[in-house]
């Protein structure tokens, strides 16, 4: 706690002071560009990915970035939730799922007796089950990291699927009133890998610049 305390100074006193015009827009409301959905993973930060300010992207995020299909009208999920409220309410057009590099879900996922100690998290990767059993039955033959890496792929395009399950999607997809994107980012270099339906294959697309920093420095767009 003592190591975000002088960040939370830094942000008050010279990003927000140095900005404030921009955050008085922000406090009379939102109208963010895309649902991004990702992992809750530390290393993935989506504003610094795109490169965007706050309040162009409206961030959901859980362990193994997992949209639990439509189950009933009496069981719903805080994921469905969220993407009913941005898509009814801020007119939400765009929806991203990226997945990462390294991901900690999708290891737990092809090694389920490593998540004895946590049953919850066994539970929750009940929704990409799919995942498990695509790779299971035509990626059989790969080694380890390669499983790792087209697990990652793999359940993109899953909650892909379950995204489409979601009653408030799936009509929009069907008017062509909603477009859906899948992305995995690859933390070491930087890469974003967006799913080309047309080939289907990730195709990579840029890296984040190096050197980036939010620092008092940062001035944000007016956009």
């Amino acid at each position: 706690m003592l190591k975000l305390l002088p960040g939370l100074h830094q942000f008050k006193s010279e990003i927000h002071s140095q900005n404030e015009k921009f955050f008085e827009r922000l406090a009379s409301g939102q109208s963010p560009d895309a649902i991004f959905i990702t992992c809750s993973d530390s290393r993935v930060v989506p504003n610094l990915i795109t490169q965007t300010d706050p309040g162009s992207l409206f961030v959901i995020r859980n362990a193994g970035n997992i949209v639990p299909p439509y189950e009933s009208d009496t069981h719903i999920h805080g994921e469905e939730a969220t993407i009913e409220y941005a898509i009814n309410h801020l007119n939400v057009k765009e929806i991203i799922v990226c997945g990462h590099s390294g991901c900690g879900a999708m290891q737990g996922l092809l090694e389920p007796d490593k998540l004895e100690l946590m049953p919850a998290v066994k539970k929750w990767l009940r929704h990409t089950e799919r995942t498990r059993e695509i790779i299971a039955r035509d990626y059989c033959e790969l080694d380890w990291e390669c499983s790792i890496s087209a697990a990652i792929q793999v359940n993109v395009l899953v909650q892909l699927e379950n995204l489409r399950t979601l009653p408030c999607i799936a009509r929009r997809v069907m008017k062509r009133e909603i477009e859906l994107h899948g992305w995995v980012y690859d933390i070491e270099s930087g890469e974003v890998y967006i799913f080309d339906p047309i080939d289907d294959e990730f195709k990579a697309s840029v890296k984040v610049s190096d050197g980036f920093e939010l620092n008092s420095g940062r001035t944000y767009s007016n956009k």
